[in-house]
């Protein structure tokens, strides 16, 4: 998940949260206000009605332009005591002029008048629907809440993208760094101390990684000379020995194991210093290749050097097919799956290669499955044949990994199967 995407999700979060909080608090604080407004009315109301009980004087009719509405009940002097003398309530009550009950404020005093007669005065008025009032927040908040959503992601988007792009810079800078080639200058920090201490650190990591990858790039060289070549003088004076005369049975057979021993050790070396070039992937060199003339060309080399086993190669090529790659790993990729299938299949048997919609599929016929965790592991002992180093599919998976080539292995109806995702 981007960052952004996560500092989005947390303010809308945080926002409904105090939205909520302060729907609620504005709803019974609106509410509260209201009632406070009608209980002032209907005290005024009730204090008008009282003070003409108490002075004799005519009270006022219903209809005489205000919506209150009132009852004075003459009452005990016993159920004046079990009374409350003032309470305010809310309650339903019939509007005659409407026709209908509607919700009202209602206030309920107790009173004496000079005779000692006492009375209850009732006193409502229309107040507003709970519901309704519920309803119309509600909505508003929703579109507050909306609106102030779309602003502060807005504002935010723009003051993030405005101070993270020295950081998108430098991302991008190490996305298009490859160890080896000298990099571009590490981009300015602008004036925010941190990124500029970011990109100083990040100068100094990359410095100390190259100085790193040149003596490691050194040591394989200096390794690939220095054991070479005295393994290149053994072999020659294995060869010089094995031309003397005059040499018993047994001495020359020492000295052909101490030949094809040699042969091995040099095969060894020199495979193991290319799977180390690939893995610090000093083969930047990149050309468009055609990957059908490649596949030809080695089917029919490895046919001929194989041609005593009897093996029938099937092709299934387009015309063309192009791939951006070194020229000599992509030798040995496909070299080295075409090998693998001549020498792992049996005398008589048969392969197939395929080439369609950038997927490359080789195909043979086998005994049993091989471990497809392992498989590509250097020196995997699966199947392996008299001579083999075990290295193949290892120099096959280290060229797919420098060049984001998916590959997997699979065994169905008796046949190893590679699929490459070009």
């Amino acid at each position: 998940m981007h960052l952004f995407s996560r500092i989005a999700r947390r303010l809308a979060v945080v926002l409904v949260l105090l939205m909520t909080l302060w729907a609620a608090t504005f709803y019974y604080a609106m509410v509260d206000e209201i009632r406070d407004e009608a209980d002032d009315a209907l005290e005024d109301y009730a204090a008008l009605i009282t003070s003409r009980v108490l002075a004799g004087r005519e009270l006022p009719q219903s209809g005489d332009g205000t919506n209150n509405t009132y009852t004075l009940t003459p009452i005990s002097a016993q159920e004046a005591d079990a009374r409350p003398r003032l309470e305010y309530f809310d309650e339903n009550v019939y509007i005659a002029q409407k026709g209908e009950e509607e919700p009202a404020r209602v206030i309920k005093s107790v009173f004496a008048d000079a005779e000692g007669q006492y009375y209850e005065l009732r006193v409502a008025t229309p107040t507003f629907e709970k519901e309704d009032l519920f309803e119309s927040v509600l909505i508003w908040i929703v579109v507050l809440y909306v609106t102030l959503l779309i602003i502060v992601l807005g504002v935010t988007m723009l003051i993030f993208y405005g101070g993270m792009r020295p950081l998108y810079a430098l991302l991008h800078w190490i996305d298009d760094y490859t160890p080896g080639c000298k990099p571009q200058p590490v981009p300015d920090g602008g004036e925010v101390e941190e990124y500029r201490r970011l990109g100083n650190t990040l100068q100094r990591a990359i410095e100390r990684s190259e100085q790193t990858f040149e003596r490691q790039a050194q040591f394989i060289g200096d390794a690939s000379h220095e054991l070479q070549t005295p393994l290149a003088v053994i072999g020659n004076r294995v060869e010089w020995l094995l031309d003397t005369q005059p040499l018993t049975e047994e001495q020359a057979a020492e000295l052909f194991k101490i030949e094809k021993t040699l042969s091995h050790a040099v095969r060894l070396n020199k495979t193991l210093l290319l799977l180390t070039k690939i893995d610090n992937q000093q083969f930047p060199e990149s050309a468009d290749v055609d990957l059908v003339e490649l596949i030809t060309d080695c089917v029919e080399n490895y046919g001929e050097v194989y041609a005593s086993r009897g093996v029938s190669f099937e092709c299934d090529l387009p015309s063309h097919q192009m791939l951006h790659i070194n020229p000599a790993l992509a030798s040995t990729l496909v070299g080295n799956l075409i090998k693998n299938a001549y020498i792992h299949t049996a005398e008589g048997g048969s392969a197939r290669i395929t080439l369609r919609d950038n997927t490359l599929t080789i195909s043979n016929d086998g005994s049993e499955a091989l471990d497809a965790e392992h498989i590509f592991d250097r020196f995997y002992q699966g199947q392996r044949k008299s001579g083999s180093l075990g290295l193949g599919l290892a120099l096959v998976a280290a060229v797919c990994r420098s060049y984001s080539i998916g590959i997997s292995y699979s065994f169905v109806e008796g046949r190893h199967t590679f699929t490459l995702k070009l």
